[in-house]
């Protein structure tokens, strides 16, 4: 009897001893509380004119006037450089003459042709009258033709003339090139006396840009799983590097519908598995504000993409993951399942189960913490919306970042930390250093 009651306050003494060494873990918490969240996509990119003209001529040549300077203000209309026309005015002279003697060929063929139809009549009285003969009279109707098909052919090359009149004509044109836009002049890459080639298959010499500098936008590049968040229309606020401690508003106008750097078909079979670039979207948002921008500023973007109001959220920090065995099991058998599945939809949903990692919350009950798994929807810098799992007042752990990261389980012993002497602690580490 006496052993029995002597293991029993054994046991007893153990367990309080194992009790009475049971880690505190020391954490801070907040309640739960209802707000306004507004989910943001962060990028960056760089500030462009939102109309801007690269000036590149059609025609090659010297360049004999240049009056304008990098910077300078220029309308619509105005000069901008002109190519030596010597050469294009010989051309234009030339296809001139070429047409003038089209023309001159065209009148005597019509003279040919009136003739051999007048000849053609005059066999055909002469024939009723039994006069001319048959064969004669068959000449002048296979004269009539001939001098019908030279007249045709005259007009062919009238018109082939008239072309290389046009053209003619037009390359002279372009050797005197004008502002299409009202703009500033913001690159210019020539200078007289150069020579720039030209060429109306492909892009010739960058003579300059003209860029309208009173309409800005920010082009940022955004990844594939947040474009998709994106609409036209949406807010941005904007911070550019050179305007410090300031914030711009700007307005999603367009997105673009195909990524950056997407390869084309022969490069694809090329590529390998291995090399691929991360995927990126351009998108173009108007400035509100009439600032001094200067093209190619940088620029990070905050695009407000979608809001909930009056929702429950928690800090972002007191979301953390939790593997149990019961998620183990449950992934293994999603893995399992995927395997014997055979249509592709349902395979890549068993396996996109399986990779499920669930999100978990830890509540402050008492001393002790209760692990509770949780669904949660949009966030905004600081904290994140609770869709299902907790309720408003609950008290969450908000901190330390260890404790909630590691630390923390089911049913763990905590103490609160007085915000007051953490306070304390700080400043007197800071002193120490």
């Amino acid at each position: 009897m006496f052993s029995l009651i002597g293991l029993v306050i054994i046991a007893l003494g153990t367990v309080a001893m194992v009790r009475k060494r049971e880690v505190v873990i020391e954490i801070q918490t907040e309640k739960v509380a209802r707000r306004d969240l507004t989910e943001i996509v962060v990028a960056n990119g760089r500030i462009s004119p939102v109309i801007q003209v690269v000036i590149n001529p059609e025609v090659s040549g010297e360049i004999i006037a240049l009056p304008v300077k990098e910077g300078q203000l220029v309308k619509k209309g105005d000069l901008l450089l002109k190519i030596k026309p010597d050469n294009y005015i010989a051309q234009h002279n030339s296809a001139q003459a070429n047409y003038l003697s089209a023309v001159s060929g065209q009148n005597q063929a019509k003279a040919s042709l009136d003739k051999a139809i007048l000849d053609l009549k005059r066999e055909e009285r002469l024939k009723e009258e039994k006069v001319s003969k048959e064969i004669e009279y068959q000449t002048a109707k296979t004269e009539v033709e001939v001098r019908q098909a030279m007249y045709e052919n005259s007009t062919h090359i009238i018109a082939q003339a008239q072309g290389a009149l046009a053209r003619a004509a037009d390359d002279l044109s372009k050797t005197t090139i004008v502002s299409p836009i009202d703009g500033t002049v913001t690159k210019l890459r020539s200078q007289l006396g150069e020579r720039v080639v030209g060429t109306a298959m492909m892009a010739g010499t960058e003579v300059m840009t003209i860029a309208n500098l009173d309409d800005m936008e920010a082009r940022v590049d955004i990844g594939e799983s947040d474009v998709v968040l994106i609409a036209i229309g949406q807010h941005a606020r904007l911070e550019v590097d050179a305007f410090r401690n300031r914030k711009f508003n700007g307005t999603v106008t367009e997105i673009a519908n195909a990524s950056k750097n997407a390869p084309s078909a022969s490069q694809q079979s090329q590529m390998s598995s291995t090399a691929q670039e991360a995927t990126k979207f351009e998108v173009k948002i108007r400035v509100q504000e009439k600032e001094i921008f200067r093209p190619g500023m940088s620029v990070t973007t905050e695009i407000e993409t979608r809001s909930v109001t009056n929702a429950v959220a928690v800090p972002i920090q007191c979301v953390t993951t939790r593997v149990s065995d019961e998620d183990r099991q449950r992934q293994e058998d999603s893995r399992k399942q995927a395997a014997l599945t055979k249509d592709p939809e349902a395979r890549q949903k068993k396996e996109e189960e399986a990779l499920k990692v669930p999100e978990v919350v830890f509540v402050a009950k008492g001393d002790r913490v209760k692990m509770v798994k949780v669904k949660t929807g949009i966030s905004d810098e600081t904290h994140v919306e609770i869709l299902e799992g907790l309720k408003e007042g609950d008290e969450v752990v908000s901190g330390g970042y260890k404790a909630i990261s590691r630390e923390l389980e089911d049913d763990k012993k905590i103490r609160r930390e007085d915000p007051e002497e953490k306070k304390k602690k700080a400043r007197a580490k800071k002193k120490q250093e």
